[in-house]
């Protein structure tokens, strides 16, 4: 199991130990090839959360509803799930939650969103002392068989989404959690926000400042100076996360795109518009490419997926 991470191969790394965003990848790699199952990713995500990280943990463990335990994720995402990066936005009458690579492992990318997904599900439904009625969409063509997904997170499944996301209605947000406990969460919270915690990785603080200011049209010379670095040692930066500018960028454009269709009703001109695009043909063109599916049949897709 140890092979390739440069870890002791004698005997498990003890639970004080800390391992690199690089060796924990491979150690999952190892994992998912020698017990070549495919529920590997769900049952790990069984084990994965509140997990066993200090305060943070225990603030999840203490949370009093969703809306509290989804902060403290998003919070602590560098010590919780440091591999995916977790982000809850407001779409309406929906809460969407969606995960991005932290760490640049695109091989793997349906695996960890397998595990993150399982996990962030398999934890509500023990908190909250029932199954959450999630719908789960997925950046991947649909697999060829699906009886895991839908063992470990239901029926609710789209799949070609552009975007990995967990979606819930708003009125689950404040149910009260029957094992939750408002002093130990905020003692628990205290203790947390006074350790230190690991600062985001390149690609998670990319996608922020690129969605900060995708309005004003980003390019690799300004980010890299927003960056304190040259264009060229960015480059390089980001080519040991396994990525380059532009795909982050069009990563970030497909998704703010997505959000506008479907939670302001912008039309292709005002997406293009908002993007900074010259006119409604060059975004469509331009979606079509970064996509592989016209603005109209995803919007289509998709709002029949949120509609439930």
């Amino acid at each position: 199991m140890l092979k390739g991470t440069g870890l002791d191969g004698a005997a498990l790394p003890s639970a004080e130990s800390q391992v690199s965003a690089v060796q924990y990848l491979q150690l999952l790699a190892n994992v998912a090839r020698g017990l070549d199952s495919a529920d590997t990713s769900f049952m790990l995500g069984q084990q994965m959360l509140p997990g066993h990280y200090g305060a943070a943990s225990h603030a999840l463990l203490q949370a009093q509803s969703l809306r509290q335990a989804l902060g403290i994720l998003c919070a602590f995402h560098t010590l919780l799930c440091p591999l995916l990066q977790p982000r809850l936005r407001a779409a309406g009458e929906l809460q969407v939650l969606y995960w991005t690579d932290a760490f640049g492992a695109p091989s793997q990318l349906p695996f960890l969103v397998e595990m993150h997904m399982t996990a962030l599900a398999a934890m509500c439904r023990w908190l909250a002392g029932e199954a959450l009625p999630w719908r789960f969409c997925f950046n991947r063509a649909r697999p060829r068989h699906v009886e895991q997904h839908e063992v470990h997170l239901g029926q609710a499944l789209r799949f070609d989404c552009q975007v990995d996301a967990m979606l819930i209605d708003s009125g689950w947000l404040d149910k009260p959690w029957p094992r939750g406990n408002a002093t130990a969460a905020a003692l628990a919270l205290r203790s947390a926000a006074m350790a230190p915690v690991p600062a985001a990785s390149l690609p998670g603080a990319l996608y922020d400042y690129l969605l900060a200011n995708i309005r004003c049209a980003p390019t690799l010379e300004r980010t890299a100076q927003q960056f304190g670095v040259s264009p060229a040692t960015f480059k390089r930066h980001l080519a040991r996360h396994g990525t380059h500018f532009q795909a982050e960028l069009d990563q970030v454009r497909a998704h703010k795109a997505i959000y506008l269709f479907h939670v302001h009703g912008y039309d292709n001109d005002g997406v293009a518009a908002y993007l900074g695009f010259h006119d409604a043909t060059n975004f469509r063109r331009s979606f079509k490419r970064l996509t592989g599916q016209t603005p109209q049949l995803l919007r289509h897709a998709l709002a029949l997926f949120v509609a439930g």
